[in-house]
């Protein structure tokens, strides 16, 4: 079962307001994969989800494009993934990303489509689609998140 919903961001706030009202719907073990073109915005989203699960500002949230994983503590720990240098998921087990999937943290992926069979049936997808001076947010929960996020409405500033 999988469940949608479509959000327009006009401006930056729009998007850290956006990442920090998600926040308090995640929990330990939660799955969310970042999907978008380069430039479209999954750090930025990334940085506002970690401000709404109290991870500190002294831990700044950066792409984890060359380290491949970046952990970061908060109220749940963060674990930031970039999976777009790897080939597959043979790769992404040699490296034990397993662990992180199925552990007691949150983890945000960006370029999950790396993931192959390793996908979590339960996982919540947000598409950034960049289009003129907004984004286009769409919010996909499959399984357990489906039910989570259907009454979901981003808080305006």
């Amino acid at each position: 079962m999988s469940r949608s919903s479509h959000f327009t961001l006009s401006s930056l706030t729009d998007t850290i307001a956006f990442g920090q009202h998600l926040a308090p719907l995640i929990m330990p073990g939660d799955i969310i994969f970042l999907i978008g073109a380069l430039g479209a915005g999954k750090t930025t989203l990334t940085q506002a989800i970690g401000n709404g699960l109290l991870v500190s500002k002294e831990d700044y949230i950066t792409s984890p494009t060359f380290s491949l994983l970046h952990e970061y503590k908060g109220r749940l720990p963060l674990y930031h993934m970039d999976l777009y240098r790897l080939g597959g998921e043979e790769e992404i087990e040699e490296l034990g990303f397993e662990e992180y999937l199925y552990g007691n943290g949150v983890c945000i992926i960006e370029w999950p489509e790396r993931l192959g069979d390793l996908t979590p049936k339960n996982r919540l997808e947000i598409a950034i689609t960049p289009q003129d001076d907004s984004r286009r947010i769409t919010l996909t929960g499959h399984g357990s998140m489906a039910q989570r996020i259907s009454s979901f409405s981003p808080v305006r500033p």
